[in-house]
């Protein structure tokens, strides 16, 4: 009984978050702009796990990733608005043409993912992340020249489906699927890489083949949030993804710490709520991106791993005794030939 107990805590857990979030709402403690820098949080969320699976669990080094989001908010927003009408869909479909689109969205950015990831993910460090920057910026650059999109000035009538349940809904299935991923026989192979490219190709694994499919995955992810940004924005522009966004991805992953899920998390949501909860004191407005940058200093120096590197809450962890990594409440890591009780 306890076992179950145990699964079923995070999800209650969750369904709470949400009830408190909407009662918090009903009496006015919250209002609309504070709903939506949540809901931002919970898409820079799903970018961070996204960007985790490339640079923290297989140890490649993307720095534009903010292409695959601005694919997935172009292909979403072209299903649901351009192809299905957006505002004049009738009311029983709106659901799932989001759906569709957000699935849409997440195809586009894998497929060029995989465009993307076979010619290039033979490179290493540096290489990488300078094809992945040029990447970013030329998608941003080509969305920009395509006039049936708006071009440089942008999409507009885009329809706001993207409400606080849809953005946490899918914050947990990502969540979940990337744990599942890491788990896997794939996200082994991956960790394999990151720890040891050359001892990994030489037990047989296909290096070559590994950061393709974790390239992939984290591409349609990516895609996905973008998707969901759109439909929070109802307007986006090839501009709000460029090497900035990038580099704000970046900053949420080192923050909270590479190779962990909930450092993912605590990174993308500490990092985004911060900047707007400073704009509520009124003498701190001008000097909020002051204190943020000497935060992520303060994190740095004291927490060079990140908040949370190489640790996981213990409801993100699958206890096998081949696997090893420390609980975010445990003195002491778990060593792979330790058999667990």
């Amino acid at each position: 009984m306890k076992p179950l107990i145990r699964k079923l805590l995070p999800i209650l857990g969750v369904v709470a978050l949400y009830y408190l979030i909407m009662y918090l709402k009903s009496i006015k403690v919250m209002n609309p702009y504070h709903i939506q820098v949540l809901m931002f949080a919970g898409v820079n969320i799903m970018m961070t796990i996204s960007l985790n699976i490339v640079n923290g669990f297989t140890g490649q080094f993307c720095i534009g990733h903010a292409g695959f989001m601005s694919l997935g908010a172009y292909g979403a927003s072209i299903v649901t608005t351009m192809i299905f009408g957006g505002f004049s869909v009738a009311p029983n479909l709106r659901i799932p043409v989001f759906l569709l689109g957000l699935l849409a969205g997440g195809l586009v950015a894998g497929a060029v993912g995989l465009l993307i990831g076979i010619p290039t993910l033979k490179l290493k460090g540096d290489y990488l992340a300078i094809v992945t920057l040029a990447f970013g910026e030329i998608v941003r650059a080509t969305l920009r020249l395509i006039e049936p999109i708006g071009a440089a000035r942008g999409m507009i009538g885009i329809p706001p489906y993207t409400n606080f349940a849809w953005v946490l809904f899918f914050v947990v299935l990502t969540l979940i699927v990337a744990r599942n991923f890491i788990y896997s026989k794939h996200g082994r192979a991956c960790i394999a890489i990151r720890d040891n490219e050359i001892a990994a190709d030489a037990m047989g694994i296909n290096t070559t083949k590994y950061k393709i499919i974790s390239f992939v995955f984290a591409a349609f992810i990516a895609g996905v949030a973008g998707g969901l940004y759109a439909h929070i924005m109802s307007f986006i522009q090839p501009d709000t993804f460029s090497f900035v966004k990038s580099s704000d991805l970046l900053v949420y992953l080192y923050a909270g710490g590479t190779g962990s899920l909930t450092g993912s998390v605590l990174g993308g949501l500490l990092l985004t709520v911060l900047p707007e909860a400073l704009r509520t004191f009124g003498n701190l407005v001008n000097w909020r991106i002051v204190i943020y940058a000497v935060t992520l200093v303060i994190i740095m120096l004291y927490r060079p791993l990140g908040l949370c590197g190489g640790k996981e809450l213990p409801f993100l962890k699958i206890n096998r005794k081949h696997l090893y990594e420390k609980s975010i409440f445990s003195k002491k890591s778990v060593h792979p030939s330790e058999t667990p009780n």
